[in-house]
Formats: structure tokens, sequence, C-alpha cells
């Protein structure tokens, strides 16, 4: 395939590495510096773009790529309040676009789980549950979209809770805290505790490197390509 790059960071690069691998050739690469060069012939280029860039950019990115009939996979997280607007356009014109908060294969069984057991959780209101999330100090949303995918899930199988608070807001009795920690290199931790007076259930991944997610957002975008429609990573991974 022909694969567009949005955003040409540390993240973009290793995407970069692994569509070559895969045998797939990079038709461009936009970012801050060059975006002025983009216009929708260029964008035709590529079978699929695969974007990852920044909240306040995300968007207009995605928004370029549906509008030029190019589809796109999106991992940029922090701009959900207008990914909706986003999906609408694209279900409307039969576009393709797959957003996820998180590609790694790894994460998205982790999801699978953490649906499961608030399934289980609902019925036992002795556990309660809360969210840490540790990452590095380069990224700019907080809490991560990994975090908010995990606590969206609790709280809809989850009868006794209806919202999610950022430490240090105090939570209130029907809130699921959420703590986010910024440090060192950290690719992404995230941890998710029940507990009850007499225990507690913890799950927790852990990314030892960002080519998990690259490999997820490759893996991705060949999946994509054809498609029309709004899919998320399960889609992808059939869970």
């Amino acid at each position: 395939m022909q694969i567009g790059l949005f955003g040409y960071g540390k993240m973009g690069h290793t995407i970069e590495t692994i569509a070559q691998e895969h045998g797939h050739t990079i038709a461009w690469r936009i970012s801050r510096e060059n975006r002025h060069t983009l216009t929708p012939e260029l964008l035709r280029q590529a079978d699929v773009a695969i974007e990852f860039t920044r909240p306040d950019a995300a968007y207009e990115n995605v928004m370029t790529c549906l509008e030029a009939g190019v589809p796109v996979v999106c991992g940029t997280t922090g701009w959900l309040e207008q990914l909706a607007d986003a999906e609408a356009w694209c279900s409307q014109h039969k576009g393709a676009l797959l957003w996820a908060s998180n590609f790694s294969v790894g994460v998205n069984l982790f999801f699978a789980l953490n649906r499961h057991l608030a399934q289980l959780m609902d019925a036992r209101p002795e556990y309660r549950p809360d969210i840490t999330e540790i990452h590095h100090i380069h990224k700019l949303d907080a809490p991560s979209g990994t975090a908010r995918t995990l606590a969206q899930d609790i709280l809809a199988l989850l009868q006794r809770l209806d919202n999610w608070r950022l430490f240090p807001t105090p939570p209130g009795p029907t809130d699921l805290p959420i703590t986010a920690i910024r440090e060192g290199e950290v690719p992404g931790t995230h941890t998710v505790r029940w507990s009850s007076p007499v225990d507690e259930i913890v799950l927790e991944h852990r990314a030892h490197a960002r080519t998990g997610f690259a490999a997820g957002a490759v893996l991705a975008a060949e999946w994509l390509v054809g498609k029309t429609g709004v899919y998320r990573m399960e889609d992808v991974l059939g869970i």
C-alpha cells in the first residue's frame, strides 16, 4: 500500500519503519513544518492515511482526509468533543475512519478484560474501582485516551457510578477516580484496581516501547483499505 503520515515525530518514524517492514511505501509525510504543501492531489497519492499529531490539529487533519476520499486511521487523543462530528460526516458521505485511543493489540485485549470484570463487579457493590495511568513527560492530554476508554467502559457497565474524576479533584460517591502521572520516558502503564475492605483485584498493562502502538496502527490501516464506515480497533481484532 501507499501510506500517508500525518505527524512525523517519534511515533511517525516508528510507524514508517514498521510499514516498510510490511512492504508498504510512504506516500507523504506531513508535519507542522510542511503542512502548507498539503493538497487534495497529494493526499490521494495514499491508499490510507495514519494520523498521530496533536489534539488541536486532529479534527482538521481527519476531515481533510475524509473530504479528499482518503481512508484515515487516527490515534490522536484529547479531541473527543469533535470526533462525533467527524464520524457523522464520514457516515453520511461514505468515507472510512478508524479511531482508537490505543492501537496496541495487548491494550485492546486489556480493554476486553476490563469490560468483562466490570460486568461481574456490577453485582459486587463492596468493590470500588480506580484507575492510574503513567506516561512520559511529553504527553499533552490527561487523563490519557486509554484511561478514558477504560473509565467509559466501566461507567457503561457499573450502575452505581456515573462519572470519572481526575485527581486531585476529590471524587464523590458516584465518581470513578483517575490518577494521571507524568514521568521520564514511560511509554504507557495503565492500572485498574478494584478494592474492597478485605482484598483487591488489579488489572495492569505495561507498554515496553512504542512499537506495539505503531504495529497496531499499521494493522488497522491494512484492514481499513477498501471499506467504508466508522470503526474501532475491536473491529480489526474481532473482539
